[in-house]
C-alpha cells in the first residue's frame, strides 16, 4: 500500500497562486465539516483536497481502480468519480 505524502510546498508562506472560488452549498458545507473535524484552515483543507483529487484522477487515468476497505468487515467498495 502506498501512503500519500502531504502536499509539498503548502506552508503558509509558500503561496504559489491565489484564487477566488464560489463554492456550491454542498461543497461549502463539506469544507466546514472537514475543517471542524481536522482542525485545519480552509486553505489547508482545499490544498489537500486538490492534491488528493490529482492523485486519484491520475491513477484512474492510468487505468487503476480506487477502493475503500471497511476496517471492521473487510468489505471493499469501488470508488468512481463522475
Amino acid at each position: 500500500m502506498r501512503a500519500m505524502a502531504p502536499a509539498e510546498g503548502l506552508g503558509r508562506n509558500a503561496a504559489a497562486e491565489r484564487i477566488t472560488v464560489a463554492l456550491a452549498a454542498k461543497a461549502a458545507g463539506d469544507l466546514r465539516l472537514t475543517q471542524e473535524r481536522s482542525g485545519l484552515s480552509k486553505t489547508d483543507v482545499v490544498n489537500r483536497a486538490l492534491s488528493l483529487y490529482e492523485f486519484v484522477d491520475s491513477r484512474l487515468a492510468a487505468g487503476d481502480e480506487i477502493m475503500v476497505r471497511n476496517r471492521d468487515s473487510g468489505d471493499l467498495e469501488l470508488i468512481r468519480l463522475l
